[in-house]
C-alpha cells in the first residue's frame, strides 16, 4: 500500500506536541509561522530532538525576500549546523536573486546540510519559472520542494503544480502546501495524487484578555490542533487504501 506522509508546520512545543498527537509524520519545525516561517529557537530545537517522528527545521533568519546577503548566509550555514548537532532529520532552505533561485548561496547551505533531509521552501512561489528552479534544485540533491503553485493556496495552484511534478519526472518530489485542510484535501489527491503533503492544520487561537490588548499575541494568531492533523491524516490515509 503507498504510505502518503503529513508534514505538519509548528511553531511552539504545544504545535509540536498536538502534531505528535494528530499523527503527522513529519513535523516543520519553525518560529513565527504568521511571517511564512523564521528559525525556530534553540529551546525548542532542543525539546523536538525527543520527537518520535523526524523534524526539519526552518532556515531562516528574517522576514522578507529571500536574497540574502553574505552575513545572513554566514548566520544560516550556523544555524544548519546547529540543526545538525541536535541530531533533527534536516533543514528547509530556500534563496533567490533576480527572479530566480541562487545557486551560489543554494550551494552553500546544501553543502552545510551534507548529511541532512532538505527541503526548498515556497520561495519557489515567487518564481515566474519554477520549472527552471526545479532542474536547480535536483542538480543540487535538494529531496523536495514545498509550493502552493505560485497561488495563495495549493487548490489555487492545481495546474502550476501538476506542471511541476509532470517535469520533476520522480527526480524531486512537489509536496503542496498552503491552505490545505480537511475541506480541501480530498480536491488535492484527486487531482495531484501527492506522495506528501504540508499543512498548519491550525485553529484560530485569539488570546484572552491584556494578552491580545497589549499586543502579546497579533491578530489572526493560530495554533497547531491536534484534531485537524488527525482529519488529514485519516484522509491521506483513506487514499492510500483505495488506491492498494
Amino acid at each position: 500500500m503507498p504510505r502518503r506522509r503529513l508534514e505538519i508546520c509548528v511553531d511552539s512545543p504545544g504545535g509540536l506536541a498536538a502534531a505528535i498527537a494528530g499523527g503527522a509524520d513529519r513535523i516543520e519545525l519553525c518560529s513565527a509561522l504568521a511571517l511564512g516561517g523564521l528559525t525556530p529557537s534553540a529551546g525548542l530545537i532542543a525539546l523536538a530532538r525527543r520527537s518520535p517522528v523526524p523534524v526539519m527545521a526552518m532556515i531562516r533568519p528574517r522576514a522578507g525576500d529571500f536574497a540574502w546577503r553574505g552575513d545572513e548566509v554566514a548566520a544560516m550555514e550556523a544555524e544548519i549546523a546547529a540543526v545538525a548537532a541536535a541530531g533533527l532529520a534536516g533543514v528547509v532552505i530556500g534563496a533567490t536573486r533576480d527572479a530566480a533561485l541562487d545557486p551560489d548561496v543554494l550551494r552553500r547551505l546544501v553543502a552545510a546540510a551534507r548529511g541532512l533531509d532538505v527541503t526548498l521552501h515556497r520561495c519557489i512561489d515567487l518564481l515566474p519559472d519554477p520549472l527552471a528552479a526545479i532542474d536547480l534544485a535536483a542538480g543540487l540533491g535538494i529531496a523536495r520542494i514545498l509550493s502552493s503553485g505560485g497561488a495563495a493556496s495549493a487548490s489555487e495552484g492545481i495546474a502550476r503544480l501538476r506542471a511541476m511534478r509532470d517535469h520533476a519526472g520522480g527526480r524531486i518530489a512537489i509536496m503542496p502546501g498552503a491552505g490545505i485542510s480537511a475541506a480541501t484535501l480530498p480536491g488535492l489527491l484527486a487531482a495531484l495524487d501527492p506522495d506528501e503533503v504540508h499543512a498548519s492544520a491550525s485553529v484560530p487561537d485569539p488570546g484572552t484578555g491584556a494578552v491580545a490588548a497589549f499586543g502579546f499575541q497579533p491578530p489572526g494568531a493560530r495554533r497547531t490542533d491536534a484534531a485537524s492533523v488527525a482529519a488529514l491524516k485519516r484522509l491521506l490515509t483513506a487514499r492510500a487504501g483505495a488506491a492498494d
